[in-house]
């Protein structure tokens, strides 16, 4: 016998499915790729605002411990001044100057240094002949490289570019070569047993498998170049980013020394994360890991 259902309470249907419950507290989920790069550029953010804190502290009580604060201007200086100089004309003038001889240069060490890394790396016959000099000529700094480049290039721009395109070649060349030579000998014979010639082996074996260290070489050339253009310009330059440091410091106006050295570092890490970018691209394989 079926009891009565009570008017006021809602009849279920035999023939209607039971919906399943919905969690109110339910929210949508965030990829782990985007949560982790948050998560990196909050702590990142977080570091630099501990480290700007503690120089407008020390600026603002001139410790004078180890270290002499009483001439390094506070960041809140720093940046008053920047709204005044980073839109000038000749500061642009400066920052472009020096990203046409860093690019040049790099663009030429790359160029150069990532086929000769991977036939040193591939050929005994290249390794026995080009590996000896590469290892004489790698320890010299790019920046004792200025007088000479000075006797041999008619003009300053060109001797800076030729210091830049030596301080990015070697390690560019140095990772090239390590790629070239970690490659798994397995895979060759692999491709050789299956009638692959040798240009497809080298094409299809040798390059794919040093790409990772050659875009490690490739970022880290960017550093050293950018080293290496601030330091000749420095010397020998009458333009571009480091010449304008220099001459803030000849004429004591110290926050432009701090503007320089900022726009140094800002342009260095987006060129490397530009390299970076770059190869995951071109290596999506490394991505999907």
């Amino acid at each position: 016998m079926d009891l009565p259902v009570p008017a006021d309470q809602p009849q279920l249907s035999a023939t209607a499915p039971a919906q399943p419950a919905r969690r109110r507290d339910a929210q949508p989920r965030i990829h782990p790729r985007m949560r982790d790069g948050l998560r990196a550029w909050l702590l990142g953010g977080l570091t630099i605002a501990i480290f700007l804190g503690l120089w407008q502290a020390a600026s603002a009580t001139h410790l004078d411990f180890f270290l002499r604060f009483d001439n390094i201007p506070a960041p809140s200086k720093v940046a008053l001044r920047a709204l005044t100089v980073v839109g000038s004309a000749a500061f642009l003038n400066d920052v472009l100057t020096s990203c046409e001889r860093v690019f040049l240069g790099f663009g030429i060490a790359a160029s150069l240094a990532v086929p000769t890394g991977l036939l040193i790396g591939r050929y005994r016959v290249a390794h026995e002949l080009l590996f000896p000099l590469t290892e004489l000529l790698r320890p010299v700094p790019a920046i004792a490289w200025v007088p000479i480049s000075i006797m041999i290039w008619p003009t300053d721009w060109q001797s800076i570019v030729f210091i830049t395109f030596l301080g990015a070649y070697f390690p560019i060349l140095l990772n090239t070569l390590l790629g070239t030579q970690r490659v798994d000998p397995v895979l060759v014979l692999a491709a050789r047993s299956l009638g692959a010639s040798e240009g497809a082996i080298f094409r299809e074996v040798y390059l794919p498998g040093a790409l990772p260290a050659i875009f490690t070489g490739l970022a880290v050339g960017m550093g050293v170049g950018w080293v290496s253009v601030i330091a000749a310009e420095m010397i020998s330059g009458q333009s571009g980013v480091g010449y304008f440091t220099w001459e803030a410091y000849s004429l004591i106006q110290y926050p432009d020394i701090i503007l320089g050295m900022v726009a140094i570092g800002l342009l260095g890490l987006v060129s490397s994360s530009a390299i970076r970018g770059f190869g995951r691209l071109v290596m999506p394989w490394l991505s999907a890991q």
